[in-house]
């Protein structure tokens, strides 16, 4: 079993930045692919970032050049800094961890974003 809390959320004017981290205890953190998702009110769950475990880095097109994840597997910690954000930006973002293939097995609580324009 792996546990995700999410932090660093909150407030932010269009063009600001704000780090986001995911303390995961449980299991060993650098075998798990991690990953950052969110989901906008009335909008489904949508893909951010991912970084395997060699870390390798995966990124959606919405946020390509602005954010960017990394890890730091002697903290069991994963990071999204997120820069030149946007209003479009706004939604709960989860941290969510996985072994195998495609799968998610875990996830956060979710840490809220609110980019003011």
């Amino acid at each position: 079993q792996v546990q995700l809390v999410e932090s660093g959320g909150g407030l932010v004017q269009a063009g600001g930045s704000l780090r986001l981290s995911c303390a995961a205890s449980g299991r060993t953190f650098s075998n798990y692919r991690m990953g950052w998702f969110r989901q906008a009110p009335g909008k489904e769950r949508e893909f951010v970032a991912a970084i395997n475990w060699r870390a390798s880095t995966y990124y959606a097109d919405s946020v390509k050049g602005r954010f960017t994840i990394s890890r730091d597997n002697a903290k069991n910690t994963v990071y999204l800094q997120m820069n030149s954000m946007k209003s479009e930006d706004t939604a709960v973002y989860y941290c969510a961890a996985g072994q195998y293939g495609s799968i998610w097995d875990y996830w956060g609580q979710g840490t809220q974003v609110t980019v003011s324009s």
